[in-house]
């Protein structure tokens, strides 16, 4: 099959070194120009430690490859989480890219770095380059059984890439587009000899912001760098660092609503019970004072070794320590205050906020696995432990927004970020938390028959937090402190049947467990509560059809998280555990290289969530209605399309999201949007690919997400686009014994 642009191998292709052995060429740069169906055999490390296919895991399982991003022109973490089918995601300043999935969003959806979970996703996630990932994987739905607390609505697994023995080999890629967006990046595999290869990547990202607004320069750096030593075919050791860095200036906190009595060009984008409308007039105006931004400088040192002991056993550890600050300096809250003599057009009330991170974590996990035959049956078993240790230090300060000068909507003058400590007077604190975990874990699959698989997995943690919290508005500082210990359980059970060899069934039952809020940064009172507990049922089906052309992938799911905050029926004025949240819905993929020259793909997921038992202040009643950030459907679909006899390929996409509320009340609703991008494709050599990107080319107008307070709304990027330059240069070699 012939393909046109530059772009990743699919995972499952091999390659032959030069001493004969195959070689994964999962990340290399090759002339392609169509994203290919998924491959259903190979295996998914965020699905099982068993090693388990796709195929064969109980669970709904996405895979982006390196080929697949490039393919659909996704370059930050937010656009390739977003792509996910059933997925939106957002890029609330205090928490960029994060992520919705099957009803749930925030902490509750985990995401993993190297498959290892540093915290909570509403901490840690940045809006990284994914130029630095071979791949991202995501698993639908509960799997604390495999990364303990937080992953209840789904995980996402960003894979670094790694050395390669197959060569050496450069790749680049070059972009510059709308919004003064200029994009670098490279990476190099060198293979020292045949026991010793390594590779590095480097990135950078400059903009005057990506969703065209004023005063938001963005800028992101990556490095990643990592050494492969295999001195047998038994015995691997990966060696890794990882730095990256961000800083988003004046960072955009989304439209804020206001009364359409006093727009000047409303929109029809949000639909609100009071009049609030998103006014166009306002679409590029950012109230952040200059000097405030969201930034992040953070580092990863990572180790793998992966021991093949004979016999069908096996032994893997992991070693990571992390390091991050993070400052996140906005207006915190705004709101809009009718017509005053200083201000004939309404005001801007503003905030401040100024948040501090300092965050230290380290983590070792050992597992010893199996794959051998119990009575004539192959059975896989994986059994091992893990410990990490977490310091973490908050400053997190707050004023009113009296205290700010109130700025004109249209024509603002935004000053200057204050330094005076005096003026956080709302909230001045510092949380100081350590958090040991002790895990073990272990997982099965048993083969009852060459094509029925029975799956299951248990994980005990034992959590121990310290937490302490400094007043600094109080003389003296009032230090309040808690001490709570969870022991959490979870565990899963699942079936695969394999009705032939190209149709796959499956069903699992599984449990997840997850605080009440950010571990780390949930206040004094809320650290009384214990976790919530949440479950799911889920049946699909997995097909590799037409010779593996094409791959179609569906899932039904119902999950229930209880004990999640609510108030007191009798008492509205105490918070209690007792509330439930749940969805339930329907998912399907498909992909289908129809011909040598035409590829097609497709998803649509519809999901059904809702809040069962809530009460909120004041007594009322929110039981029945949906979750903030939540749609209800999402669908996309692609076709790329090689003109025959020449280097060219034409690409479109489409994509709809229905509408969602930023508010419990469901009393502001964000209409849906569907947007549509292309791409034109040009091979100018076996080794060079220049593409014409155009996104939302229909300038839709529409709400992403919602953000810190109910009546601010992230509006999408208008109609954009790039031109983009990825090259592959290989070296031809004898590898040094």
């Amino acid at each position: 099959m012939i393909r046109i642009s530059i772009a990743a191998l699919t995972s499952g292709l091999m390659a032959t070194s030069a001493l004969g052995a195959e070689v994964d060429r999962s990340d290399a740069i090759i002339v392609t120009g169509q994203r290919d169906p998924l491959n259903l055999d190979q295996q998914s490390d965020t699905g099982s430690r068993l090693g388990l296919s796709i195929l064969e895991t109980p669970a709904s399982v996405e895979i982006l490859r390196q080929a697949d991003m490039q393919f659909r022109g996704l370059r930050t973490a937010r656009e390739a989480f977003a792509d996910v089918p059933g997925a939106v995601s957002g890029n609330v300043p205090g928490n960029p890219a994060v992520i919705s999935m099957r009803g749930f969003a925030g902490n509750v959806v985990s995401i993993l770095q190297d498959g290892v979970r540093i915290s909570s996703s509403t901490v840690v996630q940045r809006d990284t380059n994914v130029w630095h990932f071979d791949r991202i994987e995501v698993i639908k739905g509960p799997a604390s059984v495999l990364f303990g607390e937080g992953a209840l609505g789904g995980v996402v697994n960003k894979v670094t890439r790694k050395p390669q023995f197959d060569g050496n080999h450069m790749d680049a890629l070059l972009s510059y587009g709308s919004f003064n967006t200029l994009t670098a990046a490279g990476g190099v595999n060198y293979q020292l000899s045949d026991k010793v290869a390594v590779r590095a990547d480097a990135s950078i990202m400059r903009s005057d912001s990506l969703y065209d607004v004023d005063d938001n320069d963005t800028r992101s750096s990556g490095l990643t760098a990592s050494l492969l030593f295999k001195p047998s075919e038994d015995l691997s050791i990966l060696i890794a660092v990882d730095h990256y860095n961000d800083r988003y200036d004046s960072s955009y906190q989304g439209a804020l609503l206001i009364p359409i009595a006093y727009a000047r060009d409303p929109s029809a984008a949000v639909h609100s019970s009071n009049d609030l409308v998103i006014d166009r007039a306002m679409r590029r105006r950012n109230y952040t004072p200059y000097g405030g931004y969201s930034g992040v400088d953070e580092t990863t040192v990572r180790s793998r070794i992966d021991w093949k002991l004979g016999d069908g056993w096996a032994l893997g550890a992991d070693l990571i320590w992390y390091t991050a600050d993070r400052a996140f300096l906005n207006n915190g809250t705004r709101s809009f205050v009718s017509p005053t003599t200083d201000f004939p057009n309404g005001g801007i009330q503003r905030g401040l906020t100024a948040f501090y991170h300092d965050h230290d974590y380290w983590n070792v996990r050992s597992a010893l696995s199996n794959d051998n035959r119990i009575g004539g049956l192959r059975n896989r078993f994986t059994i091992g432990m893990e410990y990490n240790q977490t310091d973490f230090a908050s400053l997190r300060q707050t004023s009113g927004n009296s205290l700010v000068r109130a700025v004109d909507p249209f024509d603002p003058v935004i000053g200057t970020f204050p330094t005076d400590g005096a003026l956080y007077r709302s909230q001045n604190v510092n949380f100081d938390s350590r958090l040991n975990t002790m895990s073990v874990f272990a997982e099965d699959a048993l083969n009852v028959t060459p094509q029925w698989l029975l799956v299951g997995g248990a994980r005990f943690d034992h959590m121990d937090l310290r937490r302490c919290v400094t007043d600094y508005l109080t003389t003296p500082n009032a230090v309040t402190s808690a001490h709570p210990v969870y022991k959490p359980f979870s565990w899963r059970g699942g079936s695969s049947y394999a009705v032939t060899a190209d149709l796959t069934f499956y069903g699992q039952y599984t449990t997840a467990v997850s605080p009440v809020s950010s571990i780390l940064l949930q206040s004094i009172a809320n650290s009384r509560f214990k976790l919530t507990k949440g479950h799911s049922y889920e049946a699909g089906f997995k097909l590799a059809a037409l010779a593996r052309r094409l791959t179609v992938t569906g899932a039904a799911y119902r999950i229930v998280q209880n004990d999640i905050l609510t108030r007191d029926p009798a008492n509205p004025l105490q918070t209690v555990q007792g509330g439930a949240q749940s969805s339930k819905g329907v998912e399907l993929s498909l992909g289908w290289a129809l011909t040598d020259d035409v590829t097609l793909g497709g998803s649509f997921s519809y999901s059904d969530a809702r809040y069962d038992a809530l009460i909120e202040a004041g007594g009322v009643d929110r039981s029945g209605n949906r979750p903030i950030n939540v749609p209800s459907t999402t669908a996309g679909a692609n076709a790329a399309y090689r003109l025959p006899g020449t280097p060219v390929t034409l690409s479109a996409f489409a994509r709809h999201v229905s509408g969602f509320y930023t508010d419990t009340a469901n009393s502001i609703f964000v209409k849906g949007r569907t947007t549509f991008d292309a791409a034109i494709g040009w091979a100018v050599s076996d080794s060079a690919s220049l593409t014409m990107r155009g996104r939302n080319l229909s300038n839709a107008f529409y709400g992403e997400y919602s953000g810190y307070t109910i009546t601010d709304v992230y509006i999408g990027a208008p109609r954009s686009f790039e031109v983009v330059l990825t090259t592959r240069l290989s070296a031809a070699q004898p590898i040094r014994q």
